[in-house]
């Protein structure tokens, strides 16, 4: 009895390491020596695509490179470049002590313009992701020179911090921490639950304001370090991408101002 020849189609499962082998069989492309792009990035561009089809699923381990090696019948040196360059362009994560790991999907986000913008929630929901958040903690302090600044505020007046970590498909991509004056308006905000909830649409149902232009919105690059740490579940050293923008609300007045720690290989601005 003849058998019908195997078809590879994507699956979404962690391969076992004895696995490995099949996989690739099924999986790889055929590699050559005498193209003209080099074996790491033929490797790399295979890896891709596995990763892209769901061959590799998101937070699971890949072979290692010995297996690779194998699989792909190229040295571990070619296997370790082609593993960096996507660790680098943020589709691995390499875990030390216990494999590499492949990244969920990057967030996209637009660079909000001045005179509009969308909540984390709404970015998520466009993106086909289902946004969360999780709160870390909600409370009453002093206002800061910066908070005082960005909300019109007298010095010594006081401020409702309130942060949150953001997930996208239940997975941290973002350190929230939003500031509102300490005003009987905003009082609402320490007695609600604020989890998986958007803060946008719970100011305007409970206020009446809604978050409409910025007076300021940066974002620069820094290090993962100290509660990023573990409420991120990102390694110390980690890309960081550090947001702050200053909120007016409809009738152009200070509303709230957010400085945001997100998950730089989990993210992806588009301007």
């Amino acid at each position: 009895m003849t058998r019908a020849p195997a078809v590879w189609a994507p699956m979404t499962w962690a391969p076992r390491r004895r696995d490995c082998a099949a996989l690739g069989r099924l999986a790889r492309m055929k590699l050559s020596e005498k193209s003209l792009i080099p074996l790491y990035q033929q490797v790399m561009d295979d890896l891709k695509k596995a990763i892209d089809a769901g061959v590799y699923a998101p937070n699971h381990k890949i072979p290692s490179e010995a297996e690779l090696s194998a699989i792909y019948s190229v040295s571990r040196i070619t296997v370790r470049r082609a593993v960096e360059e996507l660790a680098a362009s943020g589709h691995l994560t390499k875990k030390q002590g216990k494999g590499t790991y492949v990244n969920p999907p990057k967030l996209a986000r637009k660079i909000w313009q001045p005179s509009s913008n969308k909540s984390f929630t709404d970015v998520c929901r466009d993106d086909g992701r289902e946004p969360g958040a999780r709160v870390v903690s909600v409370e009453t302090i002093e206002a800061r020179p910066a908070e005082l600044e960005a909300l019109g505020l007298a010095e010594g007046s006081s401020i409702i911090s309130v942060r949150r970590v953001r997930t996208a498909d239940g997975v941290p991509v973002m350190l929230e921490n939003n500031f509102f004056p300490a005003t009987e308006e905003f009082a609402f905000l320490l007695a609600e639950d604020l989890n998986d909830v958007s803060l946008f649409d719970l100011v305007r149902r409970r206020s009446g304001h809604v978050a409409g232009a910025t007076s300021l919105h940066t974002i620069e690059a820094m290090r993962a370090s100290g509660e990023m740490v573990g409420e991120l579940s990102v390694g110390a050293g980690e890309p960081i991408l550090y947001e702050r923008t200053n909120f007016l609300d409809e009738c152009g007045h200070p509303l709230m101002t957010g400085r945001n720690y997100i998950v730089g290989s989990l993210s992806l601005f588009e301007i």
